[in-house]
């Protein structure tokens, strides 16, 4: 953790990353408004006493739509990694530990959907599926299982020839337990680091695709959705775009530092 902490990236982005969970852990409690009150006399107003952050075109408090907001934001960017990780990393062992035709036929798989770009991935499967907030986590998912699957068989590949589990192999263990006991513990640490980063990747798709209309749906305060509702009138108040952008942006930013002051700690190799 003495480590891990005399990074300036790891202050920051730990700093940052514990500001975005206290909102989405505590936002809702604490807001000071409804965030669906409309006060049509305080329409499209800056930063005051009353609204710290300004009201949107209906007159809503944007601090308290920013708070409530968190929570969806936050906790898509969570489970969307969550599931490709946890799909794409089981795939990735199945080809890395079985080798021969079944990882060539796997990974000539995931090649074909590799060619194809997450976020172009992602809208081809909402197309398909259609909008919403469950749609889009599950299409963010599928789009992150290939390249989470490709890290996971790097993992094992390189773990697999080690002289621990030779030992084990020799020894007579089952296959299960090498894989279990052996393989995963020492293949985790860039699986972990990937994922830690792809939550910032996911955040900023799922913002994306609210903005687009194809995801969080109104009167959702999900934050890329903020952004959709309010641009028309971001000439008469920029507060009502640029809040919502800069919670993105400090989400994505807090995850994405953390994860690479986390894989400088798991590799000291870098760290030289």
């Amino acid at each position: 953790m003495r480590k891990f902490f005399s990074s300036p990236t790891a202050v920051v982005g730990t700093t940052l990353l514990t500001i975005v969970l206290f909102a989405a852990l505590f936002g809702p409690l604490i807001a000071p408004f409804d965030p669906q009150e409309f006060h049509p006399v305080a329409r499209l107003q800056g930063p005051s006493a009353t609204y710290w952050l300004g009201t949107d075109q209906f007159g809503r408090d944007l601090l308290s739509r920013i708070l409530n907001g968190a929570p969806a934001t936050v906790s898509f960017g969570l489970f969307s990694t969550a599931i490709g990780v946890g799909v794409g990393s089981v795939i990735g062992v199945i080809a890395g530990v079985s080798g021969g035709w079944v990882d060539s036929t796997i990974m000539r798989i995931l090649d074909g959907l590799l060619a194809v770009p997450d976020l172009l991935f992602t809208l081809l499967i909402v197309t398909v599926l259609g909008g919403g907030m469950e749609h889009a986590l599950l299409a963010v998912a599928v789009a992150f299982t290939p390249g989470m699957a490709r890290i996971a068989r790097s993992a094992v590949l390189s773990v697999r020839t080690r002289d621990y589990v030779r030992a084990a192999v020799a020894r007579g263990e089952s296959g299960f337990y090498i894989v279990t006991c052996e393989v995963l513990p020492n293949a985790l640490s860039p699986i972990v680091v990937e994922s830690t980063i792809r939550v910032s990747f996911a955040i900023m798709i799922g913002a994306t695709l609210g903005f687009l209309g194809l995801g969080a749906q109104p009167p959702s305060t999900e934050w890329g959705l903020m952004v959709s509702e309010a641009r028309q009138f971001m000439f008469r108040n920029p507060w009502c775009v640029a809040i919502p952008g800069m919670s993105i942006a400090m989400a994505a930013l807090g995850f994405n530092l953390f994860g690479d002051a986390l894989r400088d700690a798991l590799d000291p190799r870098r760290s030289h």
